[in-house]
C-alpha cells in the first residue's frame, strides 16, 4: 500500500502550505479561499483518481479526517479509513489485488470491500441460470464512475437476468468522519421481479461485532439464527448482541435493528440504515445481519437490507447506508459497546 502512503503525505505536505490547488484533480473543501495558509487543524479535503492495489483509475476521496477509496473496475468501495492512515477496517483480499472481474466464472472472486447484491438470495436460481456465484451484474462486472462536485456515482451495466442496473452514490460529510452511500435499484427491463436493496461490508477480523436488540422484535430472542449451528461466541446482555469470529465453522445471524456495531483494537465502525416500519423484508423478517467467515480468509460482514418490492421496468427502490468512524476511547471494549449502543 506504498502508493496510498505516498497520495496521502504529498497531499497532507501541501495542504499545509496552501498549495493543495496547484494538484490536478484536486479541490479544497474549505469555501473561504482568502487565507494564504489555513491552520494546521483545519482538515483539507481532496479527491484524486490512482492507482489502487493494481486497479487503475480508482477514487480517492478524502474531506481531511477519513477518506474513501472506490475502484470502479471491480464495483466496489474497497477501503474507509481515517487520513493518515495506510489500512481501514474493510477485508480486502490480498490475493486478488489487480484482477478483472469475471461474469462467467463459477467461482465467486471475493476481492472484499463494499458491495451490493439483490436479495432474497433464495431466488437468485430461480431468476438467473445459478443459484451461486451472486448474479454477475450486481457483482462481476466494472462500473461507470462519475464525479460531481464530492460525490462519486457509479453506475453498473444492466443485469441481464434481473433487468436492474445499480447506482451508488458515495460521499462523505464536510466536517465529520461519515461516510454515506446511496443504494439505488432501477428496473430497467424484462419481467417483474421481487428484489430488495442488499448492502454488505466485509471487514477485518474484529474483537466483537454487535447490535442493540429491538425492543419490539419480531423474534423470541431478538435475533435469528440463519447458519446451522449457533456461533459458539454469541451471547445477548443488557440488550445488546455480541458475536465474534469462530475460526473453524462460518455463522450468520439475523436481526430486525437498523445499526450494526464493529469493534476494533483501537476504532470502531457503526452502520446505520434505517428499518421502516410496517414493511416486508427478506430473510424471515431480517433488515440487518452479521456473517463471521472461517479460516483462512479472516473476515466478518456486516449487512444491512431494504424492504421486498416488487419491480417493473421504470420502478426504483433505494437504500441509505451511513459510516460512521470512532475512537476507541476505554480499555475496556465492552465500556465503548455501551456508550456507543445504550446512548
Amino acid at each position: 500500500m506504498k502508493h496510498s502512503r505516498c497520495v496521502n503525505t504529498f497531499l497532507n505536505r501541501l495542504g499545509a502550505f496552501g498549495l493543495l490547488g496547484a494538484l490536478c484533480g484536486c479541490a479544497n473543501l474549505e469555501p473561504d479561499m482568502s487565507k494564504s495558509a489555513p491552520d494546521a487543524a483545519t482538515p483539507v479535503g481532496f479527491l484524486v483518481r490512482t492507482n489502487y492495489q493494481g486497479w487503475a483509475d480508482s477514487i480517492l476521496v478524502s474531506n481531511g479526517r477519513v477518506e474513501a477509496i472506490i475502484v470502479p473496475a471491480i464495483g466496489r468501495v474497497m477501503q474507509f479509513r481515517q487520513v493518515g492512515q495506510t489500512e481501514g477496517p474493510f477485508w480486502e483480499n490480498e490475493s486478488l489485488f489487480g484482477q478483472e472481474p469475471n461474469p462467467a466464472s463459477t467461482n465467486w472472486l471475493n476481492f472484499g470491500g463494499d458491495k451490493t447484491w439483490p436479495a432474497p438470495q433464495g431466488e437468485w436460481g430461480f431468476i438467473t441460470p445459478r443459484e451461486w456465484p451472486p448474479p454477475a451484474g450486481f457483482d462481476a462486472v466494472p462500473v461507470e464512475a462519475t464525479v460531481d462536485g464530492w460525490k462519486v456515482k457509479l453506475v453498473s451495466p444492466v443485469d441481464p437476468h434481473y433487468g436492474i442496473r445499480t447506482i451508488r452514490e458515495i460521499s462523505l460529510a464536510v466536517d465529520a468522519p461519515v461516510m454515506t452511500i446511496v443504494t439505488t435499484y432501477e428496473k430497467v427491463e424484462g419481467d417483474a421481479v421481487m428484489a430488495s436493496v442488499w448492502v454488505i461490508t466485509q471487514l477485518k477480523e474484529p474483537l466483537v461485532a454487535c447490535a442493540r436488540v429491538s425492543h419490539t422484535s419480531i423474534y423470541r430472542e431478538g435475533f435469528q439464527l440463519m447458519s446451522e449451528e449457533s456461533p459458539p461466541s454469541l451471547r445477548v446482555q443488557d440488550g445488546i448482541l455480541r458475536i465474534r469470529r469462530d475460526p473453524k465453522a462460518p455463522h450468520k445471524v439475523g436481526m430486525d435493528v437498523g445499526s450494526l456495531l464493529w469493534v476494533g483494537e483501537t476504532e470502531m465502525l457503526r452502520i446505520d440504515s434505517s428499518r421502516l416500519p410496517q414493511q416486508t423484508y427478506p430473510d424471515r423478517g431480517a433488515s440487518a445481519e452479521i456473517y463471521t467467515n472461517p479460516d483462512p480468509l479472516r473476515y466478518v460482514e456486516l449487512e444491512v437490507l431494504g424492504p421486498v418490492k416488487k419491480m417493473v421496468p421504470g420502478t426504483r427502490i433505494q437504500r441509505r447506508s451511513t459510516y460512521t468512524l470512532l475512537p476507541r476511547t476505554e480499555l475496556d471494549p465492552e465500556l465503548d459497546i455501551r456508550k456507543e449502543l445504550l446512548r
